[in-house]
């Protein structure tokens, strides 16, 4: 029992609450890593099993991520592969649009006389080569079939990513179109010319680069010796050279071969077979 002259000393414990000492935020950082490490694990194995325009596509992003190179992915325009598309790169284009062709295109062996690649003094000539029963287009109309829309697409996709201005053009053979509306080889070759812009555009051609839509009919056959062969019948894109001044409205095309001659160039809309 105290006393006043002994006064009892109250000792007060506290507890600190909750977790502390060796416990810690440290596990927060443990497990911040290992998500990280996950994540990390997850875009390696995406990357192996993507495609090579994509792998290419990721690569060109981390060689330049402020966008200023000419890869794809590390542009703001997105022009595609490392071209500049001048005389000297057809070549390599040639070679990326076969090999799109080949890997976009399904049953790529049935038509791939029909398409012909060629690089002439205006650009890389690209010919989709109509058959007597109709191959791209149905025949005698600007409809194209499933084989030409798959085609278009394809090009309107690869084509777009390039910064060169590009030229559709529309062929028939010689054989006259009967039709009682006056509807003749002109309007049809336009009307065909029109209608591939039309899907190209749809699936990634833009429109500043389409610089002329042409029609010619049977006036620049492809065989001359042989007018009214189907092969005669074609839609043409040409994939002009950067370098290459813009045409002006009353220039000439350039010929493609011995006895062919051109009497119409720009032809609008509702003309031309």
């Amino acid at each position: 029992m105290s006393t006043s002259a002994n006064p009892q000393i109250i000792i007060i414990k506290k507890k600190k609450a909750g977790h502390g000492g060796h416990h810690g935020g440290a596990w927060k950082v443990a497990y911040a890593d290992f998500v990280t490490a996950m994540m990390a694990l997850f875009i390696v194995l995406w990357l192996l099993s993507s495609s090579e325009k994509v792998k290419k596509a990721v690569g060109g992003y981390f060689q330049d991520p402020t966008g200023q190179g000419k890869m794809q992915g590390s542009t703001n325009s997105g022009v595609g592969e490392d071209l500049k598309i001048a005389k000297d790169d057809m070549n390599k284009l040639k070679q990326m649009i076969e090999s799109a062709m080949q890997k976009e295109v399904a049953n790529f062996e049935k038509l791939k006389e029909n398409v012909q690649l060629t690089i002439t003094s205006e650009g890389l000539r690209i010919e989709l080569l109509e058959t007597a029963g109709g191959f791209f287009f149905e025949s005698g109309k600007a409809v194209p079939t499933g084989s030409g829309e798959e085609v278009l697409t394809m090009l309107g996709q690869e084509v777009g990513k390039l910064p060169n201005q590009i030229v559709v053009e529309g062929h028939t053979d010689a054989n006259p179109f009967s039709s009682n509306d006056g509807y003749t080889n002109w309007e049809l070759s336009a009307d065909r010319a029109n209608a591939a812009r039309r899907v190209m555009m749809g699936h990634g051609l833009r429109a500043d680069q389409v610089v002329q839509v042409r029609g010619f009919a049977d006036q620049r056959l492809r065989l001359p010796n042989d007018p009214k062969n189907p092969l005669n019948r074609r839609v043409s894109v040409i994939v002009r050279f950067r370098e290459q001044p813009d045409l002006p409205p009353d220039s000439a095309p350039p010929k493609q071969g011995g006895g062919e001659k051109s009497t119409h160039e720009t032809v609008k809309p509702g003309s031309g077979h």
